[in-house]
Parts: structure tokens; C-alpha cells; sequence
């Protein structure tokens, strides 16, 4: 497990590694202070047009060359709605319109909250960045191999 600092915020003690409560936490050896681990919110959209759904090949880790979902990570103070559209413009040049919440998805094996959205697209051209390797709509009945075993459950849900 990772640590964010090496050192206290709030006297500049050693931080360590420890169990309390049946979690891992951050504690400063001098002053006690606790740092808790927070989990990474991520939204994804299910992007369908004609009985095709829009995927992104993943252009860094994890998944690095696999199809997913468009969508990235919450910024702090975001709307979770204004973030899935920001993601989806950034990764894939589309504008969408109104999202219908699908679920929320998380495992023990992912620190990673994921809530998952479709939509259609209302506007732009396939214009992808520096993250994606492609962009491209696929037959509902013919998907390729998926980064994420939540994107098959997504989709799923998604088409209903």
C-alpha cells in the first residue's frame, strides 16, 4: 500500500502504516494524528446510437491498450453529472446530452468507486487525446475485449 506523505502535516512527525479498526490507516508516531485512505471516484458513460455503443482504447494503466467506457475521475468539488460529460468530451470530442444514472459500481480488489451513466450523443466529431489510443462505436452484439470486468456488467445494464 502506498503512502501519500512521509511525514505528519500537523508536527512534522514520521507517518506509519497501521491497522486500526480492521482498515489501514496513516498515523504519526509523535503526535497521533490518523490519515485515512479515501477512494477515487471515477464515471464512465455508456454511449449508445443505433444499437452501438461508443468504446475508447485505453492509451495508459491499467488496461493500457484495451476497449473501455469514456470516462475518467471526479475532481474534487465536481459534479459527478458535469465531470462524466467533461471526461467524455476530453477522451472522445462528443458532446452528450442528459445522463440516466446506471449504478454505482465498487469491489474490495479496486480502490476505485465507479458510477456508471449512459446518454446520447448530441453533437461533435470523434476527436480523441493524449489518453486514448481510438475511439469507435461497436455492435452491441460484438464487443471487444473489455479493460474492466465492470464494463460488460455496465453495458449490460445500460442496454436493459
Amino acid at each position: 500500500m502506498q503512502r501519500s506523505h512521509s511525514y505528519c502535516p500537523q508536527c512534522g512527525g514520521s507517518i506509519s502504516l497501521v491497522k486500526f479498526e480492521q482498515k489501514h490507516i496513516l498515523r504519526c508516531e509523535a503526535c497521533g494524528s490518523e490519515y485515512y485512505f479515501d477512494p477515487k471516484v471515477s464515471a464512465v458513460c455508456a454511449v449508445i446510437c443505433k444499437n452501438k455503443i461508443l468504446l475508447i482504447k485505453r492509451g495508459n494503466e491499467p488496461g493500457y491498450g484495451k476497449w473501455s467506457l469514456p470516462g475518467g475521475y471526479v475532481d474534487r468539488l465536481e459534479i459527478v453529472e458535469d465531470a462524466v460529460a467533461r471526461e467524455v468530451y476530453e477522451e472522445t470530442g462528443l458532446k452528450i446530452g442528459r445522463v440516466r444514472l446506471i449504478g454505482v459500481y465498487s469491489t474490495t480488489e479496486s480502490p476505485v468507486i465507479v458510477i456508471a451513466y449512459s446518454t446520447e450523443v448530441v453533437r461533435g466529431d470523434i476527436v480523441i487525446n493524449h489518453e486514448v489510443l481510438a475511439c469507435q462505436y461497436f455492435d452491441l452484439d460484438n464487443l471487444p475485449e473489455l479493460a474492466f470486468p465492470r464494463d460488460e456488467d455496465i453495458i449490460r445494464e445500460a442496454i436493459g
